[in-house]
């Protein structure tokens, strides 16, 4: 792990970081090939083991990618990155690499080959776990977390706190290239 805020989540904390429905970047390596993709679709499943599932079209490369390695990573970019979500979302990384062609500076995770995107806010390192019907039926992949982290600037002791980082706010995407950045917190009370 390289990046300065970058710091491990306990993996029962890991829904935490996808719990709120943010956009992901989905990441994925085979045979030397890398892609990244952005997907509005994702979501935390289970605690123990922790499990999440995403939506990927058969079209395209990084689920191909996913599906050679048995791996892949889920990122949660941040409102500085809306463009780069939008981009990457919006081309193909079947007739260039993403990651030299836009300038993205990644990492390496402990357990997968998938490069993981700096300047996120949120990193999860996933193993297929195979399931083809739904993946063929519904475009449904699932996952376990095998390892999680957090930009400790705005996640620690297993919460979000976004106060006076506003650039690192999570995006939540609304349709035709539109996103909504997280809000402020509401703390509700039992009546």
């Amino acid at each position: 792990m390289s990046p300065a805020h970058c710091l491990p989540v306990p993996l029962s904390k890991a829904y935490r970081l996808l719990n709120h429905g943010p956009t992901v970047l989905v990441s994925a390596a085979h045979n030397g090939q890398r892609n990244i993709m952005a997907a509005a679709w994702a979501m935390p499943l289970d605690f123990e083991p922790p499990k999440v599932a995403v939506v990927l079209d058969k079209a395209t490369w990084t689920r191909q990618l996913l599906e050679g390695a048995g791996t892949f990573v889920l990122q949660v970019p941040c409102a500085a990155q809306a463009d780069l979500v939008q981009t990457v979302g919006n081309t193909t990384g079947t007739e260039r690499d993403k990651f030299a062609t836009y300038g993205l500076q990644t990492f390496s995770g402990e357990h997968t080959d998938a490069p993981l995107l700096e300047g996120c806010v949120a990193w999860l390192e996933c193993r297929l776990l195979p399931e083809p019907h739904n993946q063929q039926t519904y475009d449904l992949f699932l996952g376990e977390v095998v390892a999680a982290y957090a930009d400790e600037r705005v996640f620690s002791e297993g919460h979000w706190h976004f106060e006076g980082h506003d650039e690192l706010r999570t995006l939540h995407h609304v349709a035709g290239g539109n996103f909504l950045s997280i809000g402020q917190p509401i703390v509700g009370r039992q009546l």
